[in-house]
């Protein structure tokens, strides 16, 4: 298990001065630093189907090439990347990163991109619109980290590519094993590996109002909601038929309004929307299904309950109810077994006696032999 020390500060003061304000080298956060996986192992992943992969490359240009690969001739030996997202879906150990992040709330984790670089390689100049703490694995990279400025020029280096102008470093140092850094959204960075290397990226969440509104509209059309329509009851002659009045405009907003202000939608909404899943995942259903008749003799066989490799699961407590979402689906469940709602959700590992006192409750065995059938949590 990974432990992270943040310089001398403590996890509420980095909240406070850093988060989401300004970039910080965090040098030998993790002490005696031991890459979870090799390269050869991430080369594996990038030959999947179903796995999202890039290999990017400066030899005079900048060229972006998508997996899966076949083989790796475009990986040379300097001035060369090879990219793969989600590794925390299919690789166990390398999951194991996440957990010392999770002082932030586990909905704004995306996921824990794993880098392989030739030395020169590197991505370019760039901004992301997301946190990210970067993890030094094997080998050195030179990293330069600017302000937060929201008024860089954006521009395509190649389809799929974007990177920024020039900038000033206020953080410019080489990384060695275990020394992470720590970049807001819009501070831009660059890194070219000094020696062949891996790097860590833990990515989070951050949708805007687009992803938002757009798959709040999804949402109504999938449950077929949003069906009240405009009415002017009180509708009269004026002087100008072609302007839009002012009490019109805020009538339609109010529509608009109505349907996200009603609680049951969008609570279901949002829970639904922030647990889909963004990747596939490895699962592994229970065959034989089990029921909630012996969901009890299986809780007794396995002491420990593991929850599987990118799981998106989190809960919303309404009134005397607790809705559990997982990877899309919910779950409503009574508030008194919010315990055992809490260890699914806040804990990677469980043990099973945690779960004892909610199984008395034949919908919570219910839904539980549910989320283990699926393979959403599993035992070894």
């Amino acid at each position: 298990m990974y432990s992270l020390t943040i310089n001398e500060l403590t996890k509420e003061q980095f909240l406070q001065h850093y988060w989401q304000k300004k970039p910080l080298l965090i040098k030998a956060g993790f002490t005696d630093f031991n890459d979870p996986l090799s390269p050869e192992e991430l080369a594996g992943l990038a030959m999947e189907e179903g796995i999202e992969s890039r290999i990017v490359t400066n030899d005079g240009s900048w060229q972006c090439l998508n997996g899966p690969f076949e083989d790796f001739s475009a990986l040379d030996e300097s001035d060369s990347t090879l990219l793969v997202q989600a590794v925390d879906h299919w690789h166990p150990e390398a999951s194991q990163l996440l957990e010392p992040f999770r002082f932030i709330p586990n909905w704004r984790i995306d996921d824990l991109m794993v880098s392989y670089s030739t030395p020169g390689g590197g991505v370019g100049p760039h901004l992301d619109q997301y946190d990210v703490f970067i993890i030094q694995g094997q080998g050195q990279r030179h990293w330069r980290v600017g302000e937060v400025n929201k008024n860089l020029r954006q521009f395509s280096a190649n389809k799929g590519l974007l990177q920024v102008d020039p900038f000033e470093a206020v953080i410019d140092v080489q990384l060695e094993p275990g020394d992470i850094l720590y970049i807001p959204p819009n501070a831009p960075h660059e890194g070219y590996a000094v020696a062949p290397s891996l790097n860590y990226s833990v990515g989070f969440r951050a949708p805007n109002q687009v992803d938002l509104m757009s798959a709040f509209a999804d949402h109504l059309i999938d449950h077929d909601l949003g069906q009240p329509r405009y009415g002017d009851p009180e509708l009269a002659i004026r002087s100008s038929q072609g302007q839009l009045h002012d009490h019109e405009l805020e009538n339609l907003r109010a529509l608009m309004h109505q349907a996200i202000d009603d609680d049951s939608v969008f609570l279901r909404f949002i829970g639904e929307t922030l647990s889909q899943p963004k990747h596939d995942k490895d699962l592994l259903p229970v065959e034989p299904a089990m029921c909630a008749d012996t969901i009890c003799d299986y809780v007794s066989d396995y002491p420990h309950l593991y929850k599987a490799g990118g799981l998106r699961a989190l809960y919303i407590t309404r009134d005397n109810a607790v809705i559990l979402f997982v990877e899309g689906h919910s779950f409503s469940l009574p508030i008194e077994h919010l315990g055992a709602i809490q260890a699914l959700c806040d804990q990677q590992s469980i043990c099973t006696s945690q779960l004892e006192p909610a199984l008395n409750c034949l919908l919570f065995r219910q839904t539980l032999s549910t989320l283990i059938n699926e393979g959403y949590w599993y035992s070894e």
